[in-house]
């Protein structure tokens, strides 16, 4: 089984990563000619969050006994599903490396070494696969982050589109990532004289970094998409800078520069 699902890795990145290439020959839409490298990244990024959320969702559906036993109740289809999403990682990875900076990548590098080390455990011991695939429901919700984000290179940040992408962002985290971390962390406390000491470190490092990182970036968009837009009146003798922007109806709002990433 272990060699099937190495086997499977190693498509899943050729696959990713002939995609990253593929992407390449297409022309991005002009308001994000600037970024060509960020749209295709994040493209890329969306189509793995939707197959693999949506593949983790109707999984635990369907087969409710891999919640109910994390360690050994999985069908064959998962490890596939798992090993599909280490593949992804490590070619999301190469492209970081090949078109940005270490100082630029390096929190994201860190993000998909701790993924890719707690996946690959699943994959080459066959278990804890049920494990893997409740963490890969926190993908719903990065398929919103990966959707604002094209939206914000798209310069739509004021449209309807956004604000519907912005609120689906935070009730997804919610939803879909924390209540996923927080049953994940509650199991492995409950369950640590079942597992090896090294795997209780490795998986409570995993979720204590992506938690961290998730509880960061919902504050983030909720600042930068909630708070700051909503509506103040024109303060007497203020002027516009460069972090704010006037809209038609003469109200300042901050502009959103950040596109905040986060991929599991």
């Amino acid at each position: 089984m272990a060699s099937w699902g190495l086997l499977v890795t190693g498509a899943s990145f050729a696959a990713f990563r002939g995609l990253h290439w593929a992407l390449q020959l297409l022309p991005a839409p002009g308001s994000a000619a600037q970024d060509r490298w960020k749209w295709r990244n994040i493209c890329v990024s969306l189509l793995h969050s939707l197959l693999t959320g949506v593949g983790a969702l109707l999984g635990l559906s369907l087969y409710p006994q891999m919640a109910a036993d994390p360690i050994h109740g999985h069908p064959p289809w998962a490890l596939v599903l798992v090993a599909v999403s280490v593949g992804y990682f490590l070619a999301d990875g190469v492209d970081m490396l090949w078109n940005q900076t270490l100082r630029q990548a390096w929190e994201l590098l860190c993000h998909h070494l701790v993924v890719v080390s707690c996946f690959s455990t699943a994959i080459l011991s066959s278990h804890y696969v049920g494990f893997s695939m409740v963490s890969l429901l926190l993908e719903l919700n990065s398929a919103c982050l990966h959707l604002r984000q094209l939206l914000l290179l798209s310069h739509q940040a004021p449209s309807l589109a956004f604000r519907m992408a912005s609120w689906a962002t935070l009730a997804t985290l919610a939803l879909f990532r924390l209540v996923p971390l927080g049953w994940m962390s509650l199991w492995l406390i409950r369950q640590q004289h079942q597992v090896p000491p090294p795997l209780v470190i490795l998986g409570a490092t995993g979720l204590v970094t992506v938690g961290a990182l998730s509880i960061t970036l919902g504050v983030r968009i909720l600042v930068s998409d909630v708070l700051r837009s909503q509506p103040h009146p024109p303060i007497p003798g203020h002027k516009e800078t460069r972090g704010t922007r006037r809209c038609r109806d003469g109200e300042l709002v901050t502009r959103d520069d950040s596109t905040l990433s986060l991929k599991d």
